[in-house]
């Protein structure tokens, strides 16, 4: 079955078409809205296509897509009937989803309702399904939810200690993201060891400039550290993180700020970048630090020992762990960063191969643990298209 999957952004539509569990193309579109769109289109063993359009919204830009996919010259379909089912990557389902979905006019309805929660990412998430839905109406779709692996989480980890109302009326409540991600990691963590997943305790830490930590017990999320929105957690490249809420409120009065300059404030000019005052960039950071900027340095030991705690606190949570996995751009390729988190935690069975962590060849898989260690540590390069690709055919199959 061939599959194209979405991941539709505010600006951007990211896309891969797969047969089965092969990859077949791979591409983004970027400034959508703007005269100087680019595609940037790969189909394996040809040169990249890198091409530029006026693409003023999102259903343009997936109508180029689709053409580009069935070109002569630039495609591999011979014709766009040849596509059998569309997954699309979500980012808010809420309590409503807790598992991937065939997209109805319902399950469309109840996205819609997610909007108020996540005002940036399901507008275009669902700008998407509705241009696939005009432009291949015969074709089902699939919602893959970046939230739904954690709506496993117990009461006690979601609810926030405020009135109880507020969860009542509104849905104030943890629901964590980077599900896609913690999903696929966590079952290929299994795969690697030659265990069950549901006989295994894992911490799952999915780095990059958003990240998040997750606790899963026996294949299922316990905890995570995003919160009711991705800003809750580990301070990351631009976000805060977990703070004292207090600060703001602070702030707010200090600086004369209002409610959209504190809430840039804290999604777009804090974390790694705040501190150290010269890039959300890990790469630069480390550079800096090795050069002896004191912030660059601040700023790396801040996020480690942030994430290092996260780790802590899970293991107590869970009574302890077999496997903690390193993802995303940053834990998949900093070194630095991976032994700065686990330094120091022999005592809690984690024991580092320091050769193996700065040895791991790029995009591949890893144990870079010592043979003794109790806790293995691994490095996985996640796969969110491959998980979406895999719900998508199953669900589409099944309907």
């Amino acid at each position: 079955m061939k599959v194209l999957i979405l991941n539709c952004g505010s600006s951007s539509v990211k896309y891969k078409l797969y047969e089965d569990d092969q990859q077949l193309v791979e591409g983004l579109l970027e400034k959508i809205g703007t005269a100087q769109a680019q595609l940037n289109h790969t189909v394996a063993g040809r040169k990249k296509l890198v091409s530029v359009h006026e693409i003023l919204e999102h259903h343009a830009g997936i109508e180029l897509i689709l053409q580009v996919l069935v070109d002569p010259e630039k495609g591999v379909l011979a014709s766009i009937e040849d596509i059998q089912a569309v997954g699309h990557r979500v980012v808010h389902g809420a309590e409503s989803f807790s598992e991937s979905t065939l997209i109805t006019p319902e399950v469309v309805a109840k996205i819609e309702e997610c909007i108020d929660i996540a005002p940036l990412h399901n507008p275009p998430n669902l700008a998407g399904i509705y241009a696939i839905s005009e432009l291949l109406p015969k074709v089902p779709q699939v919602a893959v939810f970046d939230t739904a692996f954690h709506q496993t989480m117990p009461d006690k980890a979601f609810m926030y200690a405020i009135p109880y109302v507020f969860y009542a009326r509104n849905h104030i409540r943890k629901y964590g993201f980077h599900g896609i991600s913690h999903y696929y990691v966590s079952h290929e963590a299994a795969t690697m060891l030659g265990r069950p997943i549901d006989e295994l305790k894992l911490i799952t830490c999915h780095l990059g400039n958003g990240s998040s930590v997750t606790a899963v017990d026996h294949g299922r999320s316990v905890d995570t550290s995003m919160g009711f929105t991705p800003l809750e957690g580990l301070p990351m490249g631009t976000r805060s993180g977990d703070i004292d809420p207090a600060v703001p409120l602070y702030i707010m009065g200090k600086e004369e700020l209002n409610l959209q300059q504190i809430n840039a404030l804290l999604n777009k000019h804090s974390g790694v970048l705040g501190i150290s005052g010269i890039s959300n960039d890990f790469r630069t950071l480390e550079e800096e630090s090795a050069k002896g900027d004191r912030r660059a340095a601040l700023a790396l030991e801040v996020f480690c020992y942030r994430l290092k705690k996260y780790i802590g606190s899970y293991i107590a949570a869970m009574n302890g762990a077999d496997v903690i996995v390193f993802t995303g751009g940053i834990g998949e390729n900093s070194d630095i960063v991976r032994e700065m988190v686990v330094k120091d935690m022999e005592f809690l069975g984690i024991e580092l191969d320091a050769e193996a962590n700065r040895n791991k060849k790029r995009g591949e898989a890893a144990d870079i643990s010592l043979a003794s260690s109790r806790i293995k540590v691994l490095v996985i390069p996640t796969n969110e298209e491959l998980v979406i690709a895999r719900d998508t055919r199953r669900i589409a199959a099944s309907n």
